[in-house]
């Protein structure tokens, strides 16, 4: 692993509950691993770009939705910068492999909110469904198909019958029905996959 102070290891630890002090260490150490596979040689940055990150988001936890990769991006680069340092790596795994259920739903609320104003709108809805569904833009009783399941999502989800869901009526509706987390597409990683994940990087780095 690369130098890095105690006191910054020791804030992260304060700032992250889900991980002991050996799981953040090993955290630290592919974070760097990963920073020097993907870097040119002599590139001086401290993250990951959209990219590479994006890469990470294909290959180990098995996204494939580009939109929504995009907004996993965005989540975890807090401070809008470009890069994903190792703080926001840490807090992001944190979510990812370790976050409660309310720490999800907010999480993915903030992902399906493409123009994060605060709603997820039918227009929202089929277009993250459509880029993680449909093979073909061109096929219409696709994109019909599409439009016919939003339309029976907001009729599940839609408390206050709007046309479109706040953070209420999402909460409300995944609580009752926790399938319904990843309602409009796949932004969190898979029991099989944080899995493997945890047993390859905690192990490998003890």
């Amino acid at each position: 692993m690369l130098a890095m102070k105690r006191k910054q290891i020791k804030k992260l630890s304060q700032q992250v509950e889900h991980f002991n002090k050996a799981e953040m260490n090993c955290l630290i150490r592919e974070f760097y691993k990963l920073l020097r596979e993907s870097s040119d040689p002599g590139r001086d940055v401290q993250g990951l770009d959209r990219v590479e990150f994006k890469s990470i988001l294909v290959n180990t936890f098995g996204m494939t939705a580009d939109r929504l990769m995009n907004r996993v991006f965005r989540a975890f680069d807090k401070d809008n910068d470009g890069f994903v340092t190792i703080n926001e790596w840490i807090e992001g795994l944190a979510l990812f492999l370790r976050g409660s259920l309310e720490e999800k739903i907010k999480y993915c609320f903030h992902v399906y909110d493409l123009n994060d104003d605060g709603y997820i709108t039918k227009d929202e809805m089929i277009r993250m469904l459509d880029c993680s569904l449909m093979e073909d833009p061109t096929d219409e009783d696709s994109y019909d198909g599409i439009r016919n399941l939003v339309e029976l999502t907001l009729r599940k989800m839609d408390v206050d019958h709007d046309g479109r869901l706040s953070y209420q009526d999402f909460e409300k509706a995944v609580k009752e029905e926790n399938l319904l987390l990843e309602a409009f597409g796949t932004c969190l990683p898979d029991i099989t996959s944080i899995a493997v994940f945890e047993q390859r990087v905690f192990q490998e780095h003890l």
